[in-house]
């Protein structure tokens, strides 16, 4: 074997090693010194990321560093392999988080390009059809989903609504829910509900808190993107109409998605979810879950129009998360209030901004007396609360009222 190949892997096991004995050794720290985390879903979901071997960037640079080995590219493999052990500082905010070890991602070589799923598309039958599939995108990784199909009855090309689920929760379990496809059937649209991994969080959040997760090209958000482009790619999707929204982490990874794809994007709905880059790392996010992100420097834009549930009672996110929220879409306008019972027996207050056109930017459904729930929702799902005006089809109301303008 090349003695230069044999140094590097040396060195290779001998600071991973290192990098998992000083890991480990500092959560072990954090744990005896009683660090308290309530809110345990999100603080369960960041378990692994105490050790660097089940960092995804960390092995996809170990595995490209082989791969160039293998080829013979010293030192190209020995930069992967700087790469993967964190060559770079460790981000600032994660430095003092035992439960984040996070390094910047290194491209190394050319990019790996967006994989496509490999299922064929399927055709619009006499009924509504749930179907599983797959997607992998690059380095960001996979992501198996399921898509509401319509009718073959809805000729023209439909929207898109993609639906992000929350902690513990899964795409059958959110479709159920929410009556997201039974909306989809009604109106005629498609449904592509993303589905979390116990392997990227042990509680299926989806992971909004992290920095490496907040922007666009990177991470979830890049991997939920290329999904929701694949899709639209394989059907009869209008591109003008493409929506997203979620509930709780979900709903926070939903705000991230429309604020880095404008582009793609043409509204979101957060329910029960945080305004993004309100956290960078896993203390923070439990902080501001209990009290809201501190002040943030003033936008240089703002998100796409945004629709905004929340219950008052919230106990697992504040409702302060949700002004929030808002507040990066409806900005200076003043808003037009009222309150009202819904049907199902709460009373809520709504809140509508809109531009000097008449142009309806941001509204706030606050659901009085509610918690942490999908309002509205069936029984059939989790966190759903029957009792509550129905957040599925006042979204998709608020939705159908945007769209995109027209590609030059």
């Amino acid at each position: 074997m090349n003695p230069n190949f044999e140094r590097i892997l040396s060195d290779a096991s001998r600071l991973a090693q290192g990098a998992i004995q000083k890991a480990l050794a500092s959560a072990s720290q954090h744990a005896e010194g009683g660090g308290a985390q309530p809110l345990h879903l999100l603080a369960a979901g960041a378990k692994n990321t105490a050790n660097p071997m089940h960092n995804p960037a960390f092995q996809n640079s170990m595995a490209e560093a082989t791969r160039l080995m293998q080829s013979g590219n010293l030192q190209a493999a020995t930069a992967a392999i700087q790469a993967a052990l964190g060559g770079a500082a460790v981000p600032a905010g994660a430095a003092n988080d035992p439960n984040v070890i996070d390094v910047e991602a290194h491209e190394v070589g050319r990019a790996a390009p967006a994989q496509k799923s490999s299922e064929p598309a399927v055709k619009p039958g006499p009924a509504g059809q749930f179907i599983s599939g797959s997607h992998s995108e690059g380095t960001a990784g996979s992501r198996d989903y399921k898509l509401y199909i319509p009718p073959a009855s809805f000729t023209e090309p439909l929207p898109l609504v993609v639906m992000l689920h929350g902690c513990t929760q899964n795409p059958d379990d959110f479709a159920a829910g929410t009556g997201m496809n039974d909306a989809a059937l009604k109106r005629g649209f498609y449904v592509l509900y993303p589905a979390q991994t116990q392997h990227a969080n042990s509680s299926r959040c989806w992971n909004w808190f992290k920095h490496n997760h907040q922007k666009r090209g990177r991470g979830e958000p890049a991997l939920l993107a290329g999904m929701t482009k694949d899709v639209m790619a394989r059907y009869n999707i209008d591109p003008k109409r493409v929506y997203v929204a979620g509930l709780s982490a979900g709903g926070a990874m939903a705000a991230i998605l429309g604020d880095a794809y404008p582009d793609l994007f043409a509204a979101v709905g957060v329910h029960s979810g945080l305004a993004t880059g309100s956290a960078t790392n896993v203390q923070t996010a439990l902080s501001v879950m209990q009290t809201g992100a501190a002040p943030a420097a003033a936008r240089t834009t703002a998100s796409p129009p945004t629709i905004v549930f929340h219950g008052d009672k919230d106990a697992t996110v504040n409702p302060v998360n949700g002004e929030q929220v808002l507040a990066a879409s409806a900005g200076a306008h003043k808003p037009e209030t009222k309150r009202v019972k819904s049907a199902n027996g709460r009373d809520y207050t709504q809140r509508v901004y809109k531009e000097a056109g008449g142009r309806v930017v941001a509204e706030h459904w606050a659901v009085h007396g509610a918690g942490h729930a999908w309002s509205g929702g069936s029984v059939r799902g989790s966190y759903t609360d029957s009792t509550g005006p129905d957040a599925s089809e006042e979204m998709m109301r608020f939705f159908m009222a945007n769209t995109l303008p027209a590609k030059d």
